[in-house]
């Protein structure tokens, strides 16, 4: 017993010394954290610029993305009609973005995209145009 009393002394030195010590975490929900400047988040889609060319849903090595586009009434091309993106399989690989001509889709630095349900992982290109934060454009 008179053996464990060193070891024990020396264990609760410790942690009176750790109680004082500056903190090494995060109080995360409140204070987000700042990500690094090439960290590959959640997509941003530019609608308006999106000429639906088809590269970026060819190109995706999951086919996470389903693109429908129709005849433009004005003529020449084809309008977007549809663009989603299941977050569910989609591996922030980047290629979506380095393939596209228009620079329609981009990476932001988000993400969060924690939920309680699978279904709410597929994301629509209205909620993809919404996503204006932190968007990360050019070679930075």
């Amino acid at each position: 017993m008179m053996s464990a009393i060193p070891g024990f002394m020396k264990g609760l030195g410790y942690t009176f010394k750790q109680m004082f010590a500056e903190k090494s975490t995060y109080d995360y929900p409140n204070e987000p954290l700042k990500m690094p400047e090439r960290f590959r988040g959640i997509q941003y889609l530019d609608v308006d610029k999106c000429i639906v060319c088809l590269q970026c849903q060819r190109i995706c090595p999951t086919q996470c993305i389903d693109i429908k586009g129709k005849p433009n009434p004005a003529g020449k091309g084809k309008v977007l009609e549809s663009f989603n993106i299941n977050f569910e399989i989609c591996i922030l690989c980047d290629l979506c973005t380095e393939v596209c001509p228009t620079e329609a889709i981009l990476m932001t630095n988000n993400y969060e995209l924690a939920t309680y349900s699978r279904d709410d992982l597929l994301k629509d290109m209205k909620w993809l145009n919404e996503n204006t934060e932190n968007i990360r454009r050019g070679d930075a």
